[in-house]
């Protein structure tokens, strides 16, 4: 290895702090507080115990962990050893982990031990049996000084550390190598990686600090500290809030599920600056406090900047939260392949509801036509990227690169419009993609499982109007003749199938479904029952 002017490792976030302001807090979960120092000295031990285990710069390593401090930890730990984190979704089921694990060619699964309610670890390692080339399985203990492992087979994350130095010389990882794979599902049905660099991360995060944290906020860094109720292991909690908050020097404070009380009680104990969420959150939080005839005004005192993204946000959602609470939502727009912030209502600029703002530094957006040529002003289009931001291409699948990226651009497969002041609105989507409560799911997924049931002939998947989710996900089935099955059997089948926020919660059986002139069938028919 070559060391030189092009190193650049996204751990590099951390230890900045370790160096400069060592005792500062870090990280916070309920009364576990982790220093700069400590957490990047926990990092050097995981990525020395990964040295160890056999695990080469490159090598992608799987992660599967809610917001706890281990998630920032092992993360930093497999960047430091220069290999490549692959965040999982924690509601994965076996057959979701063996597909991601399969695909991404993962050497090693960490993995949070879960709850009795929740055993995450025996789910999660059901699916890393199925795969062979996936060779060391770690478990991070519900109790941290616990000495009992508690899944068969694996190694503790005690065990790997123990030994472990808490020095280590971060691998000298270049600006365009890979550090993090994200999976996104396509409409060719089953999820692609997307390959982010060290650089796209890096960039977005920087500029996620800049975006979040106007000048007020920056002077009062030694104080400020940013509530992180959106998964980790999804791109916006991960740049836009763990890495931009840890760049910043703030602390961040972790809770494993979004609940209206433990945010506001948060918000209050911890003295909470800034927070982000999908729009389901804010208004699951006006709804709450109203409801229960709370007085949020020691919630909101200490909140300079909110932002919102995963779905466009009701104006009225808007307009009631900074009424209540005080501060400005600024929205934005992004993808997972674009690491993910591409557009924002930028804070030194006024707001826009109802748009995502304007591009970033340094990142173009076009809406182009069917021909590839940009629209005018006012006027609906494909929305095209091009910038620091934009992924590599999906892993090991040159043909979907192609698709995606065509003269120079990527194709987001969004519609959107620019106004005469440069802000973008997205108005529709290309493809037939459900977003429920910020979640991307992709229709052809769930039906090409669904057809393996053997009561099950046909089936379609549509996103149906949701007042508290924006889209829920709905199934027409018509059954295979003979086939006695019930809508309740079926949803249960499905709950098994997939990952909680996927599944279909509304089923309609029905003796045929609308088919055009081509075979398709006619899902915009379905839209209007």
């Amino acid at each position: 290895m070559q060391y030189g002017a092009t190193m650049l490792n996204l751990s590099m976030i951390i230890e900045r702090h370790a160096r400069l302001q060592p005792e500062k807090v870090a990280i916070i979960w309920h009364e576990t507080r982790l220093t700069f120092k400590q957490l990047n000295d926990y990092a050097n031990k995981i990525a020395n115990g990964l040295r160890e285990m056999g695990i080469e710069p490159g090598d992608k390593v799987a992660l599967s962990c809610p917001n706890l401090p281990y998630f920032p930890a092992v993360y930093f730990g497999i960047l430091k050893a220069g290999a490549i984190v692959v965040p999982l979704n924690v509601l994965f089921k076996p057959r979701e982990v063996a597909y991601h694990l399969q695909d991404s060619d993962a050497k090693a699964v960490f993995c949070f031990e879960g709850t009795p309610e929740l055993p995450l670890a025996e789910m999660v390692k059901a699916g890393f049996e199925m795969v062979e080339a996936c060779r060391h399985f770690i478990v991070m203990p519900l109790n941290p000084m616990s000495a009992v492992n508690p899944v068969e087979g694996s190694t503790m994350l005690t065990e790997l550390i123990a030994p472990a130095s808490d020095k280590f010389e971060t691998y000298p990882t270049k600006p365009t190598d890979t550090a993090v794979i994200l999976y996104t599902s396509g409409t060719t049905g089953q999820p692609k990686g997307a390959e982010l660099t060290h650089s796209n991360m890096m960039m977005n995060a920087m500029i996620s600090r800049e975006l979040y944290l106007s000048k007020d906020i920056r002077n009062t860094e030694d104080d400020s500290a940013g509530l992180i109720t959106l998964p980790l292991f999804h791109s916006t909690g991960q740049t836009c809030q763990m890495n931009a908050y840890l760049y910043h020097g703030s602390r961040c404070v972790l809770l494993p599920r979004f609940e209206p009380q433990a945010v506001l009680d948060a918000m209050e104990r911890e003295k909470i600056s800034f927070w982000t969420g999908v729009p389901t959150m804010y208004w699951a939080l006006l709804k709450y406090a109203e409801e229960n005839k709370i007085d949020i005004s020691n919630a909101a005192q200490n909140l300079k900047m909110c932002s919102s993204g995963g779905a466009p946000m009701p104006v009225e959602v808007i307009k009631e939260f900074e009424n209540k609470f005080g501060v400005r939502i600024l929205e934005g727009y992004g993808l997972s392949e674009t690491a993910p912030v591409a557009c924002f209502n930028h804070p030194e600029f006024p707001s826009k509801p109802g748009t995502v703002g304007q591009p970033l530094f340094s990142v173009e957006i076009e809406c182009h036509d069917e021909d590839g040529k940009k629209v005018p002003t006012g006027e609906r289009g494909e929305v095209v990227i091009r910038g620091h931001n934009v992924m590599k291409g999906y892993y090991n699948k040159p043909e979907a690169t192609a698709e995606a990226f065509k003269n120079g651009w990527f194709h987001t497969g969004d519609i959107g419009t620019f106004d005469d002041d440069g802000y973008l609105s997205i108005v529709d989507r290309k493809k037939d993609m459900i977003l429920r409560g910020g979640y991307n799911i992709y229709p052809r997924e769930l039906e090409e499982v669904m057809m393996t049931h053997p009561a099950v002939s046909l089936v379609a998947v549509i996103g149906v109007a949701d007042e508290r989710l924006g889209e829920e996900v709905k199934a027409f089935i018509v059954k295979k003749q003979s086939a006695e099955i019930t809508v309740e059997e079926i949803t249960a089948w499905c709950r098994e199938q997939f990952a909680a926020n996927k599944y279909p919660r509304q089923i309609e059986f029905c003796e045929s479904l609308p088919i055009g002139a081509t075979g398709k069938i006619l899902k915009r028919e379905l839209r209007k029952l």
